[in-house]
């Protein structure tokens, strides 16, 4: 499989030595933060065919069979304050909705913060984990996972998933996987070597479920009315509540009514 990946890349792409696919992992994530801490370089990227403990947002399961799906994750070292994290956990939700366009012919939309949807189904989630130095206050590293629903499962989504998870394809298609890890990887990648450009601001933006509905907004236990009218450039969820008062949100979890008409 990662020759066939690296087929997808261009001759520029600068990690190819970095690249290591495993037939399973318990964790994208907890395999390479581990490797982080021995020394691992910036841009190793580990991907899995299955993960036996996958995990989403909020401590999670994420489901994570084998032949069906996309399980990756990125080691990045920048030179950045920790808040700056949200901007390259938006960068992977562009790249991975630019990849599935290219490499499916849909067109995925994001829901605030990272969960890519397709219709009313969530195809994709994103998990962003970072270590930073508790004297210094800087960032030492951070890991960005990604679990794509590529193929459903043989035998079907667990019955508790089953009105909300959905896949990009509904059935087998040869390189499929290999060229969308291909396509994210290089615009990932285009994305974080131009950071000047901020496309993926606008790309974000354009997917966004959330603008210009209402939602419900989940916190500290309460779930609350409100109206998204916009993302900041820090991609803060720009909200009205009912009672006229604004909000930037910059963490969280929204709640969403989408009809078949979704992107």
């Amino acid at each position: 499989m990662k020759e066939q990946i690296l087929s997808f890349l261009p001759p520029e792409y600068p990690w190819k030595d970095r690249l290591f696919v495993f037939p399973e992992l318990d964790s994208t994530n907890n395999r390479l933060k581990v490797l982080a801490s021995q020394g691992a370089p910036h841009g190793t990227v580990l991907i899995a065919d299955r993960q036996t403990g996958g995990r989403g947002r909020m401590g999670r399961s994420f489901l994570s069979p084998p032949g069906v799906g996309i399980y990756m994750s990125i080691l990045l070292r920048p030179e950045c304050a920790p808040q700056e994290l949200m901007h390259l956990t938006c960068a992977v939700a562009a790249a991975m909705c630019r990849a599935v366009e290219c490499a499916a012919g849909l067109r995925p939309g994001i829901k605030w913060t990272n969960d890519l949807v397709i219709g009313k189904r969530k195809v994709c989630g994103i998990l962003t984990e970072a270590a930073v130095g508790l004297e210094t206050g800087t960032l030492n590293y951070m890991v960005l996972g990604a679990g794509l629903n590529l193929y459903p499962p043989a035998e079907g989504f667990p019955e508790e998933i089953q009105s909300i998870a959905g896949s990009v394809l509904e059935r087998s298609c040869p390189e499929a996987k290999n060229r969308l890890v291909g396509e994210f990887l290089n615009r990932f990648w285009d994305f974080y070597s131009h950071p000047e450009c901020r496309a993926y601001l606008e790309d974000y933006r354009a997917r966004s479920l959330a603008i210009g509905r209402n939602v419900t907004v989940l916190s500290a236990g309460k779930a609350v009315s409100a109206y998204a009218y916009g993302i900041d450039d820090d991609f803060r969820l720009l909200v009205r509540y009912e009672n006229g008062d604004t909000e930037a949100l910059s963490y969280g979890e929204i709640r969403i009514q989408l009809d078949e008409s979704a992107p």
